[in-house]
């Protein structure tokens, strides 16, 4: 069952397809506020009358008697509705991120394991096969000893963007956490992907943290921000990131050797392997689709590559972001209108620059020297 099938839902119903046309699965209910309309169902590639819909969650997991199903929901509603599943003994596939807040997720853990139910998280980039590559590499000394690790993710978004949803945007909405931030949501991959390759992806891998958050639309949460952290083994990461950039680019991952380095473009699977006296190789790699790998563990016991346990690290920066201080709102001098394009949006005068310099050089963007950059604020998550 697929809960959430409009907006980034059509990537998880496309991808229900795919696996339902390979036999693996079969669709058997769709939950929406208002029910897919007989043409969106045919440009799915389902016919009349279609999978069951309604806008009970539980009472069509009743009804269906669903076995898996797939939550792409506003994520103040991850835990509530993972856990409707489970008390129905239901399996889910859980977008990221997790949830809103740490008490939240302590909330998932404690009714996931209450109901025996198995959940995995939907960080489709800790799917590819390029992270293990990337963790022999390093493990074999293959760029030398671990200097640190960048992250980058120069993003477009127009100011529709933040208006395409009403939790758009918002650290919170009636009372409920939110954190639809450019860290916790759009380039939480950045963040989790230098975790999960650095081994240090549980919440006790988390040593401490610095955050600088600003903001260029009016909206309560960051669009521009820089997240540097050690882990517990003592590697430092920084990850820096705008969804204000002057033209959109492949998010990346760098890892810093004495001897080398590797860059590692998430999305595309592709790594880019630099060493001291050896001509660089680039490689591409498969990836295991999320849903296939839950399908799997529950016919054959296969190992869930992102149970909610291997995101706790990210859940303790989201925590960190959730308490520690609002995003600065960036002068009206540090961004300009896009000129020239159809659809408004804000660009930050040299963000594209400064966030490469940021995965070069493990540096904040106050210390690279951004004239509205603030001294980052030391969060320490629980």
């Amino acid at each position: 069952m697929l809960a959430g099938a409009r907006g980034h839902g059509r990537t998880h119903l496309r991808n229900i397809r795919r696996l339902e046309q390979a036999g693996a699965v079969r669709l058997v209910g769709i939950c929406e506020l208002e029910p897919l309309s007989p043409r969106e169902l045919a440009h799915a590639g389902y016919g009349a009358p279609g999978p069951a819909q309604s806008a009970d969650f539980g009472a069509l997991l009743e009804r269906t008697g669903a076995r898996i199903a797939v939550i792409c929901t506003p994520i103040h509603t991850h835990t509530d509705l993972a856990l409707t599943a489970a008390a129905h003994g239901v399996h889910a596939l859980l977008e990221k991120p997790t949830t809103p807040s740490y008490a939240e997720y302590e909330r998932l853990l404690a009714g996931l394991a209450e109901k025996g139910t198995a959940c995995q998280v939907g960080f489709q980039s800790l799917g590819s096969h390029a992270i293990g590559a990337i963790r022999e590499l390093i493990a074999d000394g293959a760029i030398g000893q671990l200097r640190g690790i960048g992250a980058a993710g120069p993003w477009v978004r127009d100011e529709a963007y933040f208006r395409r949803v009403p939790w758009a945007g918002h650290r919170t909405l009636n009372g409920l956490d939110v954190a639809d931030g450019v860290l916790t949501n759009p380039l939480a991959h950045a963040v989790a992907t230098a975790l999960r390759i650095d081994g240090s992806d549980l919440a006790e891998d988390i040593a401490e943290s610095e955050l600088e958050q600003y903001r260029a639309h009016d909206i309560e949460a960051d669009d521009t921000s820089c997240l540097r952290l050690r882990t517990a083994r003592g590697t430092r990461i920084t990850v820096a990131v705008t969804l204000c950039a002057e033209r959109n680019a492949e998010p990346y991952v760098l890892v810093h050797g004495t001897r080398g380095r590797i860059t590692f473009w998430y999305k595309q699977d592709r790594v880019l392997v630099e060493r001291t006296g050896v001509g660089p190789v680039e490689t591409v790699h498969a990836r295991t689709d999320l849903l296939e790998n839950l399908v799997a563990h529950l016919s054959d016991g296969s190992g869930l590559l992102v149970p909610p346990r291997r995101t706790g690290a990210f859940m303790r920066i989201v925590e960190a972001i959730r308490t520690g201080p609002e995003p600065e709102p960036l002068p009206a001098g540090a961004w300009y209108g896009a000129p020239g394009e159809k659809a408004p949006r804000r660009i930050v005068k040299g963000i594209d620059a400064l966030i490469e310099e940021s995965a070069e050089s493990l540096a904040t963007f106050s210390e690279l020297g951004a004239a509205w950059a603030v001294p980052p604020a030391r969060v320490l998550p629980r």
